[in-house]
C-alpha cells in the first residue's frame, strides 16, 4: 500500500500519513479482538499503542477518535500515542494529479452511482479503491468506463493477525476513508490550498442504519456515512488541519432513488448488476447471497428502479419462501417485523433514539428518506410474498 502510492509518486500531507498509521492499528486490532470472548458476545474493550510522527497532537486527539470508534464499531477504544511513526521522504518528482475531488470505488451499487454522477456533472474525481477479492477486476473496469475514464488507485492495507480473526469487520471504514484522505492530501488542489471534497456516495437507508429491532445492534451493520460518524471524524480531519471535506450526497436519497436519477442510465443499466451489495459476499464464494439486508435494500431498490429485471445471480433468490434460508431467515424476518412495527404504531415509535444524535441536522429529511426506504422494502417482501 504505501509501496504503491510512492511508487505513483504521490505526496500526501504528514498527518495524513499518521491517520494512515492510527487507521492501520485500528484495523488490525478489530481483527485481533474477536467479539464472542467478550462478556456480552458483542462489545470489546480494546488497548492500542500507535506510532505516529507527531505524537502529542494525536494524544490531544485521542479522546476524539476513541468516541468516534466507539460509535463505529459500539466497542471501547483506548488509544495511546508516541514517537517513531512512519513519515516517508517526499519523492523527487512529486506527481500532483489535477482532479478536484476524490470518490471512494468499492465496486458497490451506491459507489458506482455516485462516481457516475460526478462525472456526468463535470467533476474530475480521483477514484480510490480499497481492494478485495471478488471486486478488484469490475473496481478498474467501472473506473475505465466511467466519463472518460477515471484516474484510480487501489490499495489494500493487508491486515492480518494470528489464529482467528473476528469476521464483523466495523472499523474497516476508517481505513478506507483514510486512503481517500491520503489520495486528497496528494492532489494539486490540495498542495494549492483549497479544501477537497471526499465524497463517500451511500443511500440513505444504509447510512443511518435504524436497528431494524429492538434486539438487533446497529453496528451489526456498517455505518460508514452515518452522519454522527462523518461529523466526529471531520472535526479530528479540522483539527489536524487536513483539509477534505467528507461527503455523502445522498444522505436523504433511498438507494431505488439514486437508480433512478442516476445521470448516465445507459452505463447504469449495463453495469449495475454486476456490482456487490452484499454483506456476506465472501462467505458465499463471491455470490451474492439475496438475503441479508443489503441485499434485500439492494433488491428493492431495483424494483423501484423499474428500468431493468435485477439480473444478479443471488443465492437465496424466493425470500417469501417458508423456510429457514429464506423467509425464516433472521435478516427477511427482522425487515418484515419493522414493516410490521412501522405499520401498528408509526414510524417514530419503531425508530426510538436512532435520529437523537445531535449531530443529526436535518432530521425531518431523514425521517421521510427512512419511510421511503421501508417504502421500497415493502413493495419487495409483497413481491416475493414474505409474511
Amino acid at each position: 500500500m504505501k509501496a504503491e502510492i510512492q511508487r505513483r509518486r504521490l505526496n500526501p500531507a504528514p498527518r495524513a500519513w499518521d491517520l494512515l498509521s492510527i487507521a492501520l492499528s485500528v484495523v488490525t486490532a478489530d481483527f485481533a479482538a474477536r467479539r464472542d470472548q467478550s462478556p456480552d458476545g458483542w462489545t470489546r474493550e480494546i488497548e492500542i499503542d500507535i506510532a505516529v510522527a507527531d505524537a502529542p497532537f494525536w494524544s490531544g486527539q485521542a479522546a476524539a477518535l476513541a468516541e468516534a470508534l466507539a460509535f463505529l464499531t459500539t466497542d471501547r477504544w483506548t488509544l495511546r500515542f508516541h514517537e517513531g511513526g512512519f513519515l516517508p521522504t517526499p519523492p523527487r518528482e512529486t506527481v500532483r494529479p489535477t482532479d478536484d475531488c476524490v470518490v471512494l470505488l468499492s465496486g458497490g451499487l451506491d459507489s458506482l452511482v455516485g462516481a457516475i454522477d460526478l462525472a456526468a456533472k463535470g467533476r474530475k474525481p480521483f477514484a480510490i479503491s480499497q481492494t478485495v477479492r471478488g471486486d478488484a477486476d469490475k473496481q478498474v473496469d467501472f473506473a475505465a468506463k466511467i466519463g472518460s475514464g477515471l484516474v484510480h488507485l487501489q490499495l489494500n492495507h493487508n491486515a492480518n493477525t494470528p489464529g482467528i480473526q473476528e469476521t464483523s469487520q466495523r472499523a474497516r471504514s476508517l481505513i478506507f476513508i483514510t486512503f481517500g484522505v491520503l489520495a486528497a492530501t496528494a492532489l494539486k488542489a490540495y498542495h494549492d490550498g483549497q479544501e477537497v471534497p471526499l465524497f463517500v456516495c451511500e443511500n440513505g437507508f444504509i447510512a443511518i442504519n435504524p436497528p431494524l429491532t429492538g434486539g438487533r445492534l446497529g453496528s451489526l451493520s456498517t455505518r460508514t456515512a452515518h452522519p454522527e460518524f462523518f461529523a466526529r471524524l471531520q472535526d479530528v480531519l479540522d483539527a489536524a488541519g487536513v483539509r477534505v471535506k467528507l461527503t455523502n450526497p445522498y444522505a436523504t436519497k433511498t438507494k431505488g432513488e439514486m437508480l433512478k436519477a442516476c445521470a448516465d442510465q445507459t452505463l447504469l443499466r449495463t453495469e449495475a448488476a454486476r456490482s456487490t451489495s452484499c454483506g456476506r459476499f465472501q462467505r458465499f464464494n463471491y455470490h451474492q447471497c439475496g438475503r441479508c439486508v443489503p441485499c434485500q435494500v439492494r433488491r428493492a431498490a431495483f424494483l423501484a428502479w423499474g428500468t431493468v429485471p435485477d439480473a444478479t445471480d443471488y443465492v437465496y433468490k424466493p425470500i417469501g419462501k417458508d423456510d429457514a434460508e429464506h423467509a425464516g431467515f433472521d435478516d427477511v424476518r427482522s425487515v418484515a417485523i419493522a414493516l410490521a412495527a412501522v405499520k401498528a404504531d408509526g414510524i417514530d415509535s419503531w425508530l426510538g433514539h436512532a435520529l437523537a444524535s445531535p449531530f443529526i441536522q436535518d432530521r425531518a429529511a431523514l425521517l421521510g428518506m427512512l419511510e421511503r426506504g421501508l417504502g421500497e422494502l415493502r413493495a419487495l417482501h409483497q413481491t416475493y410474498g414474505v409474511k
